[in-house]
């Protein structure tokens, strides 16, 4: 009976291992899905109903019984959208989106802000409070914007209300569930209207995603989290070299297990014939921290814009408030990120880089375009993104501050040399991971287009591949996405 119980170990929950892209259950179940999924393509019904079936089965899987919030989430938030289109006044149908955006925001708080608030508040007035031990819903600060995005849309009629299935399939839509990109109903709703569109460009694109996606999470950003693991967990037992490559080894993990993971899921959609929004666009190649926040996780940076920024009043009341709202905005993203002071403080610092921008631009409006501008403006937006990492990865803001202390401190160039041959195959990836980033996106467009022109088979040898390399270069236990804590 052991194939049975392989068999059902792959429907049952496990909280010390969710399910995720990467991991060998999600490929088995994917491919039964998919094996099922051809034969209902074209049944606009049965396909829906489908989708939806195996996106609870997806959720389940990865954050158990929390399925149960997440279906009372949707089910009431389109109660509200209802309430708000069919409202007879003005002043009616904004009670119902102040309502169901509170009714929205009351799970994310308690669950994610609970603890940091009444820990505040006993730092502040010295009276304890009992701390419950809360576990955080995979995926809910995204659906939580998403389903927030969709009142405000309902509410400013630039959507209507769907069919409840509809809706239900956007919200449960498995590749984009538990970490993003955050999808706007108005670009994923229209796509429901007529059968989806599968052919062999979609394939194509969808292959390449899925097989750049794996390598950059589970080959390039699970390798070098070893090392920034290592330092982190203890700063205060390693010079200011290993801290700097540590410091490194992080930004090129973050970027790649999180842009890894959208490429997957935008590829998986692409495979279902959907389309998805573009969440990463080389932000290590932006030459200013503006420029760095269009292409980092585009789907949070233009929420925060059209639902924070723009609304609190954008450009419109005058340069110094549009400062302040910057910096407002930047905060509320930071702490979208996490309930802790730490994030505060990313979300501030990037804030006061967005500002310092701004103030240049208005100073010296014409800004030299030569190469050396260029060059100065990359290195200094990278060290400043690179150095904002610090706090976002650290246990802790006093672990941050004592790594920030060991760049200042003299290390003798030896324990470079050491570090690199310590790492030597963490650096050869490391340094190939950094080369492919930074290509210009014309070799990019080449590489991927050889992509598209092998045969199928070997588009899933070189899948195969990837697998192999990712066992082989590192930990066995599949590493955890790094925004499911988010």
């Amino acid at each position: 009976m052991n194939w049975w119980n392989s068999i059902s170990q792959l429907f049952t929950y496990d909280p010390n291992r969710p399910l995720i892209f990467t991991d060998g259950a999600f490929l088995v179940l994917f491919t039964a899905f998919v094996a099922v999924y051809v034969l209902l393509w074209k049944r606009d019904v049965f396909r829906s109903v489908y989708i939806i079936l195996f996106g609870f089965l997806f959720y389940y899987l990865a954050s158990g019984g929390f399925l149960f919030l997440l279906l009372a989430t949707i089910s009431l938030d389109y109660l509200f959208s209802v309430l708000i289109q069919n409202a007879k006044s003005n002043a009616i149908r904004k009670t119902w989106l102040i309502t169901g955006i509170s009714f929205s925001l009351s799970f994310l708080l308690y669950f994610k802000y609970r603890n940091f608030f009444l820990h505040s508040v006993s730092d502040i007035t010295g009276q304890g409070f009992q701390l419950e031990h809360l576990i955080l819903p995979i995926g809910i600060s995204f659906y939580t914007f998403q389903s927030i995005s969709y009142l405000v849309d309902v509410y400013n009629r630039r959507v209507s209300v769907p069919e409840f299935s509809d809706y239900l399939l956007y919200m449960t839509f498995f590749p984009h569930l538990v970490a993003g990109p955050i999808v706007r109903a108005r670009d994923f709703l229209p796509q429901l209207k007529s059968t989806p569109v599968i052919n062999r460009a979609h394939l194509n694109e969808g292959l390449f995603l899925i097989t750049k996606g794996f390598v950059k999470k589970a080959v390039v950003a699970d390798l070098v989290s070893q090392y920034s693991d290592a330092v982190f967990s203890a700063p205060g037992s390693f010079s200011g070299y290993e801290h700097a490559f540590s410091t490194l080894c992080y930004t090129m993990q973050i970027y790649c297990d999180f842009s890894g993971y959208t490429d997957m899921a935008i590829g998986i959609a692409l495979l279902l014939g959907y389309r998805l929004c573009l969440n990463f666009d080389s932000p290590y190649k932006s030459t200013s921290i503006t420029e760095f926040w269009r292409r980092w996780h585009i789907s949070l940076s233009s929420w925060l814009r059209d639902y924070i920024y723009i609304p609190m009043g954008g450009n419109r009341k005058g340069f110094i408030a549009q400062l302040c709202f910057l910096v407002l905005t930047m905060l509320i993203g930071g702490f979208w990120h996490g309930a802790d002071w730490k994030f505060v403080f990313w979300g501030v610092a990037h804030g006061l880089l967005l500002v310092i921008h701004k103030l240049w631009k208005k100073l010296v409006p014409n800004t030299p375009s030569n190469m050396i501008f260029t060059l100065m403006g990359w290195v200094i937006t990278f060290c400043c993104v690179a150095l904002l990492w610090v706090p976002f990865r650290a246990l802790s803001f006093n672990d941050a501050l004592l790594v920030y202390g060991s760049f200042l401190h003299y290390a003798d160039p030896a324990v470079l040399i050491e570090v690199f041959w310590k790492n030597m195959e963490l650096c050869i990836v490391f340094l190939v991971a950094a080369i492919l980033i930074l290509l210009p996106f014309n070799w990019k467009v080449f590489l991927r287009d050889m992509h598209y022109r092998t045969p199928l088979v070997v588009k899933f040898l070189v899948l195969a591949i990837a697998i192999q390399l990712s066992i082989q270069l590192t930990d066995t236990e599949v590493q955890p996405f790094i925004y499911f804590q988010f």
